[in-house]
């Protein structure tokens, strides 16, 4: 089949799936296509998305949301897919790491099958985590990793490895156009208050007066990369030439201690909390920065917030969420493209 988006006359709009659309990442999908005056299917099945995230797109059109698990096979007429259904956070994957591995591995297979049918172009959500503990630093995208198989993480570690595998065998035996980008930390507005994550323990700690937990020593370190740059490079990678596959890179190659970051929020929030140091979770990377030099090249792309001015937003959403407030639905950081 042609694609749809072919056969509409002058129109450029395009009917695109987006899994995992009600979380954090999806979206801000969401509101990037639709922007751009395309169709958007929103699926979710609701285990960590949430529908105050897409609550703003509900009288939209061009929105449709669909509450679905990417594991169960769907059956959709669409242009493209970007498979971003998978929890993404510590607690949430190691809840039920069995369904973790099910959402990428037969979540994989079910948009593969859908690509296959409708000639669509599919986007794969992978991330960092399939480099594990890394021996080399930065990392780059000919890394194969060092990835525990049985530890607490593999569920969401392995899960992503197998789900490339996946995409690389569907282009490889039946000539799909994939797109793979290996994502590193993002933060900003939407992110769930309780998953467990860095950026939103530290801020969520700090405005509520708890003690800002950090385990190990602090010294890990990471690489943070604000939300809307992230869903630009998205964007730029669906856009390349089909011979492109990825995987690449995308995240912020300005790296921070752990600590380092709390520091920075406490300074942020004018927070009186106090660090407590506990110990460190198994299989806990202690390095994390990617080498973007392929997404430069390919992508003409490398992030343009800095850490204070996405902090700022994302410290702003947090304080109006924890007060019972609206929080704004505008991510926008002045002055950053």
């Amino acid at each position: 089949m042609n694609d749809l988006s072919s056969t509409m006359g002058n129109l450029v709009s395009k009917r695109v799936l987006v899994t995992g659309g009600a979380g954090f990442l999806g979206s801000h999908l969401c509101d990037k296509l639709l922007s751009e005056g395309n169709d958007v299917i929103c699926m979710d099945n609701y285990f960590t998305g949430n529908k105050q995230n897409i609550a703003h797109l509900m009288d939209n059109p061009s929105f449709e949301l669909m509450r679905h698990d990417v594991t169960f096979p769907t059956y959709l007429e669409v242009d493209e897919i970007y498979n971003l259904a998978c929890p993404a956070s510590p607690v949430h994957y190691q809840h039920d790491p069995v369904q973790t591995t099910k959402t990428s591995v037969h979540g994989a297979i079910n948009m593969l099958g859908l690509a296959k049918r409708t000639n669509a172009k599919i986007f794969q959500a992978s991330t960092s985590e399939v480099y594990g503990d890394p021996k080399i630093h930065p990392q780059t995208e000919d890394y194969w990793g060092h990835v525990n198989p049985i530890g607490l993480r593999s569920c969401y570690d392995e899960g992503k490895r197998c789900a490339e595998t996946l995409f690389f065998d569907y282009h490889r035996q039946h000539g799909l156009r994939i797109k793979v980008g290996r994502i590193f930390n993002t933060y900003g507005p939407r992110m769930h208050p309780n998953d467990g994550r860095v950026v939103s323990n530290f801020i969520v700690q700090a405005l509520s007066g708890e003690d800002i937990t950090i385990y190990g020593e602090g010294d890990q370190t990471r690489s943070f990369c604000y939300c809307l740059d992230l869903i630009d490079a998205f964007h730029r990678i669906m856009a390349t030439d089909d011979s492109f596959t990825g995987p690449v890179n995308i995240g912020n190659p300005d790296e921070f201690t752990i600590k380092q970051l709390a520091e920075k929020v406490l300074e942020m929030t004018n927070s009186k909390s106090k660090l407590v140091f506990k110990e460190l979770p198994s299989d806990d990377p202690t390095q994390r920065r990617p080498d973007i030099s392929v997404a430069k090249k390919e992508l003409d792309w490398e992030p343009k917030v800095k850490l204070e001015q996405g902090l700022e937003k994302t410290i702003e959403y947090f304080d109006t969420l924890l007060k019972g407030g609206k929080p704004s639905t505008e991510s926008r950081v002045i002055g950053a493209a």
